[in-house]
């Protein structure tokens, strides 16, 4: 089973592979959060929820619920 940005550790990384729900938000796609896109976890917020990652450059803070729709292939660079 591949793993979603919802799993990943603090500093761990990986490449987006696809989308496990039907919709992504619009705003993440049009920032770079895209199929083939690098992307790590730079920190987890004290509560758990957001998420701070880093896609291809670009900070960002997503929801859980929202990582836990994206699918990831392992980083070869990892």
């Amino acid at each position: 089973m591949a793993k979603t940005i919802a799993q990943l550790k603090q500093g761990e990384s990986g490449i987006i592979k696809a989308f496990i729900g039907e919709e992504l938000p619009v705003k993440l796609m049009e920032m770079g959060c895209l199929p083939g896109s690098a992307v790590e976890l730079v920190q987890i917020a004290p509560l758990n929820d957001p998420l701070y990652i880093t896609v291809d450059g670009t900070h960002m803070a997503i929801r859980r619920v929202t990582a836990a729709e994206i699918e990831l292939e392992q980083n070869p660079q990892a």
